[in-house]
C-alpha cells in the first residue's frame, strides 16, 4: 500500500521542511515527501530539498497578476505531483478561500506561538513585549482565516529573564522541529482528522489540544 504523498510549501530557508524530510526518511513514517514547492526562486530551502533528493518546483507569485491565478497554478502543481497532504513550512503567502476549502482537512501549518495568542508575524518580539512567561508553537489545520485553524498539537517553552527574540525563537524552533513531524504522522496515519470544524484524534474530540511541555529547567 502506497504512503500518502506530502507537498511542502516554503518561502525561505526551509528549516521545518527539513524536519519533515528527515522524519519521512524513516521506514516506519506513514508518508513520503512528494515535492517541495517555493513561491520564491531564491529560497534556500529549494537547495536544501534538492540536496535531500526531493523533487522541487518553483511557482513564483510575482509571475501572476493576482492571488487567485497564483493559487490556481499552485493547485495545478500539487495535483500534477499527486499530493495528498499539504504542509506549510514558512510559506509567506495568504491563500485564497477557494484554495483552502479544496484542501480543508488535508493542509496543516506550523505557527511560532501558542495560538490563539500572537497571530501573524514577529511573534517572539511581541511575546517579550507582552511579558508572557510561556511561549511556544502550534500545528493546526489551515482554514480561510489566518492562524485560527483547529489545533492539532502545541509545544510550550519558558520565557527566560534575559531572553531576546533570537534566543527565545531558537528554543521555540527546536520544538517546532519535534512537533511538526508528530502532527503530520497523526494526520497521515488517519489518527487525527477534521470533523465539523473540530480536531478528532483516535476517535475523540480533543479540548484542549495536546500540549507538549519540555522540562523548564
Amino acid at each position: 500500500m502506497s504512503k500518502p504523498r506530502v507537498g511542502v510549501l516554503i518561502s525561505g530557508r526551509g528549516s521545518n521542511m527539513m524536519s519533515l524530510i528527515e522524519a519521512a526518511a524513516a521506514p516506519d513514517f506513514p508518508a513520503e515527501i512528494g515535492c517541495v514547492i517555493s513561491n520564491r526562486p531564491d529560497a534556500h530551502g529549494v537547495v536544501r530539498a534538492q540536496a535531500a533528493n526531493i523533487p522541487t518546483r518553483i511557482v513564483d507569485h510575482k509571475a501572476y497578476e493576482d492571488r487567485s491565478s497564483f493559487d490556481a497554478a499552485l493547485d495545478e502543481a500539487l495535483t500534477e505531483e499527486q499530493i495528498d497532504v499539504v504542509c506549510l513550512a514558512g510559506f509567506m503567502r495568504l491563500l485564497t478561500r477557494a484554495f483552502v476549502m479544496k484542501w480543508t482537512g488535508r493542509m496543516i501549518n506550523i505557527h511560532p506561538a501558542l495560538l490563539p495568542s500572537f497571530k501573524g508575524l514577529n511573534t517572539h518580539e511581541r511575546a517579550l513585549a507582552e511579558g508572557v512567561k510561556i511561549h511556544g508553537c502550534t500545528v493546526h489545520f489551515v482554514t480561510p482565516e489566518m492562524d485560527v485553524g483547529p489545533i492539532l498539537i502545541q509545544a510550550a517553552v519558558p520565557v527566560l529573564e534575559h531572553d531576546t527574540p533570537g534566543s527565545l525563537g531558537a528554543r521555540v524552533l527546536e520544538q517546532e522541529h519535534l512537533v511538526y513531524p508528530q502532527a503530520l504522522r497523526m494526520v497521515c496515519e488517519g489518527r487525527a482528522r477534521l470533523e465539523n470544524g473540530r480536531v478528532v484524534i483516535d476517535g475523540f474530540e480533543i479540548a484542549p489540544p495536546p500540549l507538549v511541555v519540555p522540562p523548564l529547567g
